[in-house]
């Protein structure tokens, strides 16, 4: 099988990332409920993660606040920030995970850049939509669906000039492109551990630049006796028993993806996706792709995008097609009454996955 659905989940992850899962499962219990050598274990696992994750994201340990995944975190930021009636701002590009909370809080959403890789559009309606006024902005790195990467720090430096607090969904960017807390300014930066950073499902993490409000509220082992979630992070996000077997994944991931570096990993999967573009073109069928974009291409082809996602899975190619969960990022590209068919890189890039894709694409047409 060509595995090229990295957008949903990267499904080949590196063998440390098992290896350090099973050694979880067999060796921690439960951490910060006890000093005997198990929980002592479990602590020490839980707390090198947090280390990784802010080595590689810019942070302090603390502000790492670990996740079952990105939606979770995206709910706890919006939550934190947004109250209902609160006008906030977000891009042409977001993703369920972020509409649907705000329409479900009853906030007043406002979208601002529409056009597909044309960085001068998203930040001359950008700065439109703050000059107006904003309770809080949101927006994303990069979009799951075409692969745009939007102009994350002249947008977030617009928002610090203004006073506006912001969240940064980096669910297609952590583990290839650079994502630093410290150097945007972001009150919240929400991350998968699933995707680019190659951890299992299950596993998340929200980098807070202020003290998140609660998403679920219980035991953290600290200040047992306190009826409310602990006033300080990371307690104050955490409550539960923890993943642990997860977290000994997606640090073992991070770890790897700091050997690797971010920048190859990102060359790598980019020559592939220019490549795959490339032939697309060839074929005749509508690419979306341009100056300013990662790792996934969308395109549409001659007949229904469900239909040829189906053919191909018959002929071994594994990708998504729909609205991949982005009808907002459909409407702003005028696909969303019929979808694309999106392939989507990861770290095994190369262009013998392009040419088989290619060649079993053609077979369908």
């Amino acid at each position: 099988m060509i595995y090229l659905d990295n957008g949903a989940t990267s499904l080949y992850k590196p063998p440390s990332v098992k290896k350090a899962m099973l050694w979880a499962m067999e060796n921690c219990g439960n951490p910060g409920r006890g000093g005997y050598p198990t929980a002592m274990a479990a602590a020490e696992t839980v707390y090198r993660c947090r280390e990784t994750a802010a080595e590689l994201f810019d942070c302090m340990p603390e502000q790492v606040v670990l996740t079952p995944g990105c939606t979770f975190g995206l709910n706890m930021a919006i939550r934190t920030l947004v109250a209902p009636g609160d006008r906030v701002v977000i891009t042409g590009f977001e993703h369920n995970a972020v509409t649907r909370p705000l329409h479900i809080l009853g906030a007043k959403v406002t979208v601002a850049g529409r056009k597909l890789f044309r960085w001068d559009e998203m930040l001359e309606n950008w700065e439109k939509q703050l000059n107006h006024g904003a309770d809080a902005a949101v927006f994303t790195h990069v979009s799951n669906v075409f692969g745009y990467i939007l102009p994350v720090e002249e947008m977030a430096d617009m928002c610090r000039k203004r006073g506006i607090p912001f969240i940064m969904d980096a669910a297609q960017s952590a583990g290839v492109l650079p994502v630093s807390l410290k150097k945007l300014g972001a009150d919240f930066i929400a991350i998968p551990g699933h995707k680019g950073l190659l951890g299992p499902q299950g596993t998340g993490i929200l980098l807070c630049g202020r003290l998140p409000k609660p998403l679920t509220a219980g035991g953290t082992g600290s200040e047992s006796e306190n009826q409310f979630m602990p006033d300080f992070l990371p307690d104050i996000g955490e409550a539960g028993t923890p993943n642990v077997p997860g977290i000994a994944g997606l640090g073992a991931a991070m770890d790897f993806i700091c050997g690797e570096g971010t920048k190859r990993i990102f060359r790598v999967e980019h020559e592939a996706m220019a490549c795959c573009a490339e032939g697309l073109r060839k074929m005749g069928v509508r690419v979306f792709a341009g100056e300013h974009q990662a790792a996934t291409v969308s395109f549409l082809p001659a007949g229904d995008c469900e239909e040829t996602a189906r053919a191909l899975a018959e002929r071994g190619i594994a990708l998504r097609a729909g609205l991949h969960c982005a009808p907002l990022a459909h409407e702003s590209a005028g696909t969303l009454k019929t979808g694309t068919v999106r392939v989507s890189f990861g770290r095994d890039a190369s262009f013998a996955q392009v040419e088989r894709f290619l060649e079993e694409l053609q077979g369908v047409f």
